[in-house]
């Protein structure tokens, strides 16, 4: 688990790179769908963090030319704080989803993403589980299906093609996301563990530190200001994010959402 290749970020603690073992457990072969969450919604009129709070973050080239001034995030700019924005609309009132009922739901929250698992009786993957899936039996390997990006100029995964922030190129289909099984599932058969939606895991967020971090299932600390995301997004680029790995992981709020970040689900076994 972990790397400390040159494409990771110190800052992320994804290294040292060290044994860990897990228990046996199934995972979801694809994202949760938009057409998943709606039966989610219809069953229990649960209302979503962003939805409570009357706004969530759209990155910008996805909202019209002619859209109302928003607030933008002071480092990154190309974040608008967009009202109304949720997971049925998610660049804000004048969007829908009723063309992407196969790609993955975002605009949800940790709380969100723990809500939808405990209905189905099941949970979030611990960042262990998450890591060792998305590397599909590929041990140490960079990305989920080897150590090149683009295998024979092929395209496996939706990230950002071009110059970031400014112009994607969409060589590889997609300007946002797309849907969740939409590129070859990797070899445990699992679609899209990298690129197209950050993940939420189980974990609260730490730095590891070889001497004290377990190696037999491990799960994280107990307590926390962070909650794992692993994967990377449509919107990973080599000069900006390149955590399209399955090492790759962030820290972030467990009440943030955005339209880049959604989550699949884990079942013990």
């Amino acid at each position: 688990m972990g790397s400390e290749d040159p494409m990771s970020y110190p800052a992320d603690g994804e290294g040292p790179v060290r044994p860990v073992s897990v228990s046996e457990f199934l995972l979801d072969t694809c994202t949760v769908t938009n057409h998943d969450f709606l039966s989610f919604i219809d069953g229990t009129g649960y209302i979503t963090t962003a939805e409570q709070r009357g706004w969530s973050f759209v990155f910008a080239g996805l909202l019209p030319d002619d859209f109302e001034p928003t607030r933008g995030v002071a480092d990154a700019p190309w974040w608008r704080q967009v009202f109304n924005a949720t997971w049925q609309h998610p660049e804000g009132p004048h969007s829908t989803i009723e063309d992407r009922s196969r790609h993955p739901v975002v605009h949800v929250s940790w709380f969100d993403a723990v809500a939808y698992a405990k209905w189905l009786g099941k949970e979030l993957p611990p960042e262990a589980c998450w890591e060792y899936a998305a590397r599909g039996g590929l041990d140490g390997a960079l990305f989920s299906w080897g150590d090149e990006l683009n295998p024979d100029g092929k395209y496996l995964s939706n990230t950002w093609q071009g110059v970031f922030p400014a112009r994607n190129s969409a060589e590889d289909g997609w300007y946002g996301t797309c849907p969740s099984d939409q590129f070859p599932e990797n070899g445990y058969g699992l679609h899209n563990m990298t690129g197209n939606v950050w993940e939420w895991c189980a974990d609260w967020f730490a730095i590891p530190v070889r001497s004290v971090f377990p190696t037999d299932g491990p799960k994280g600390p107990v307590t926390g200001n962070l909650k794992v995301q692993k994967g990377g997004s449509f919107l990973c680029h080599a000069s900006y994010c390149s955590r399209y790995r399955p090492a790759a992981r962030v820290g972030v709020s467990p009440d943030s959402t955005a339209s880049n970040v959604g989550f699949r689900c884990l079942k013990q076994v």
